[in-house]
């Protein structure tokens, strides 16, 4: 699993024109699912984006406020661009990603272990034709990535 976590202040996300979500301060979360990945990736996944110190308290700028601690909102949009590979030849592979109906599955159930915080959560539409706002704030980016080889 993959996913590239980023610290916002605001993010949505349209499709055929019209906003099928939007979030204030929080995280925006493009999440890719592997072919391997299991329940138990999704859950150390939903607990480290939960939990990972990404939000300064006060004027300091240290990250000492996860964005539960924030009570912060997330947008988690399906990528599974992120499994590309670009190693070889001109057009990426893609064949770590999971087949569609299985990355809709799991990638549904980390949402719900996403949803079990209280936090609000909203989402893209899987397999849509996306167009994604995001006002990174810092910038502060990351890549976290969870593999079940």
């Amino acid at each position: 699993m993959r996913v590239l976590i980023q610290r916002v202040s605001s993010s949505q996300v349209t499709v055929d024109g019209e906003v099928v979500g939007s979030i204030g301060k929080g995280l925006n979360l493009l999440v890719a699912i592997a072919s391997t990945d299991t329940k138990a990736e999704l859950a150390w996944m939903a607990d480290k984006c939960l939990k990972l110190r990404l939000f300064p308290e006060g004027e300091n700028g240290r990250f000492d406020r996860s964005v539960t601690d924030i009570d912060g909102e997330l947008i988690v949009v399906s990528q599974f661009t992120l499994y590309g590979g670009t190693n070889r030849g001109r057009r990426p592979s893609f064949g770590m990603a999971a087949p569609p109906d299985v990355a809709e599955q799991r990638y549904q159930e980390f949402i719900e272990i996403l949803k079990e915080s209280g936090l609000k959560v909203e989402t893209g539409q899987f397999g849509a034709d996306m167009q994604v706002s995001i006002e990174n704030d810092g910038p502060v980016t990351f890549w976290l990535t969870r593999e079940n080889c």
